[in-house]
This record gives structure tokens, C-alpha cells and sequence, in this order.
């Protein structure tokens, strides 16, 4: 028995065992994935899903804020909130002061509000230059689960916001 030890501590050589170490740390350091080079991208865009809001409020909103700065679009969609200004839709709505017919859709301004907050952290992250203008507002209706007594659906809205420097040609997506 004690030859047989002596014959595996002489096949183990401490030499050998450094060798397959710093092979394999080599094999380690070759697999590391290369960093790819960052693209800048020419605009900024959020696109959220099932948002708790009326799709026609969301089309009222999104053409209210469309070509127009983040912060005058924030400013004036917090005049509505505090009722100072009228959104316009469309359809047999009653007439309000300067404008054919509009609402004041609270709950779904608050959303927009950080909806474009967001958009403009995306355009600073994407080294966006000011003055950036929201150039697109997509409202999508989304699905429309049932409520718990099945009789009625929830309002849910997909909206896509992209924005783009104001010297910028148009973002073609």
C-alpha cells in the first residue's frame, strides 16, 4: 500500500498542476465577451403597455402634446390638471372656452406627465441635444380584461413616444 502512494504522490507534480492552472485562466480570460462599440441613436423613445386609460382620452392627449416641447407639453398638462385648460376631443362633448369641445382627463395627464418625464431621461441618456420636440404620440387599444363580476372590461392603452432633436430630420421606425 505504501508503495502504491508513493507511486500517485510522484504522478502528481506540483509543476503540472500550475501549468493546467494558468491554462485555464487563460482559456477564462479569452472568453470574455468584447465589449461592443455604443451606437448613438438619433431619438428617444418609451413604449409602455396596458396603461389604466381611456383610449380616446390617450388620442386627446397624445395629439395635444404632439410636436411640441416636453416642457411646455408638462406645463400645459398640469394647466389641465388644475382645470385651467381643456384637452380637445372629438364626438359630442360639451364646449369649453377657446375650443369646440373638450374634457379635463386628470387621471390619464398624471401618466403622461411621467410618461414624458421618462422620455426626457431617455433622451439625456441617449446624449440627445436640447431643444428635443416629441415627435410621435401612438395611442394602440390593448386588451380589455374582464372585471371579478364578468360584466364589465377594464380601459387599457398602449402608447409609444418618441422624441428627436428639433433640427433633426424625422425618425422613419
Amino acid at each position: 500500500m505504501e508503495k502504491q502512494a508513493e507511486q500517485k504522490t510522484e504522478l502528481i507534480n506540483p509543476v503540472e498542476t500550475q501549468e493546467k492552472k494558468q491554462t485555464e485562466q487563460k482559456t477564462k480570460e479569452n472568453k470574455k465577451p468584447e465589449k461592443k462599440p455604443i451606437i448613438k441613436k438619433d431619438y428617444a423613445k418609451i413604449n409602455v403597455k396596458d396603461l389604466h386609460m381611456s383610449t380616446k382620452q390617450a388620442v386627446a392627449i397624445c395629439n395635444f402634446i404632439k410636436n411640441k416641447t416636453p416642457e411646455l407639453a408638462i406645463k400645459q398638462l398640469e394647466q389641465v390638471i388644475n382645470m385651467k385648460r381643456a384637452i380637445p376631443m372629438k364626438g359630442e362633448i360639451p364646449h369649453r372656452k377657446g375650443m369646440m369641445s373638450g374634457r379635463y382627463p386628470i387621471n390619464a395627464t398624471k401618466i403622461f406627465i411621467k410618461l414624458i418625464k421618462q422620455l426626457v431621461a431617455n433622451a439625456e441618456v441617449n446624449e440627445l441635444e436640447e431643444p428635443i420636440i416629441i415627435q410621435r404620440a401612438i395611442p394602440n387599444q390593448a386588451a380589455r380584461p374582464m372585471r371579478r363580476s364578468g360584466s364589465q372590461k377594464f380601459k387599457r392603452t398602449h402608447v409609444q413616444l418618441i422624441a428627436v432633436e428639433k433640427n433633426k430630420p424625422e425618425v422613419k421606425n
